[in-house]
């Protein structure tokens, strides 16, 4: 029971840091491509919030 808690936490972990690398890394990439700082934040909460739908969101209106 012990090592099925465990292999669940670490899912758990792993999800949770996925979330935030995809948020920084969106929080960057609409930095740099030239967006305010006011955007970008807006872009930041939406992938932290809303992880899988505030990233393909963002990568279907992120300006090429």
């Amino acid at each position: 029971m012990s090592s099925m808690f465990i292999l669940i936490a670490f899912i758990l972990l792993l999800g949770f840091l996925l979330n935030i690398f995809t948020s920084i890394w969106a929080y960057r990439d609409s930095l740099n491509k030239g967006n305010s700082k006011e955007y970008s934040i807006v872009v930041l909460i939406g992938t932290l919030f809303f992880p899988i739908i505030g990233l393909i969101v963002y990568l279907i209106i992120r300006n090429d």
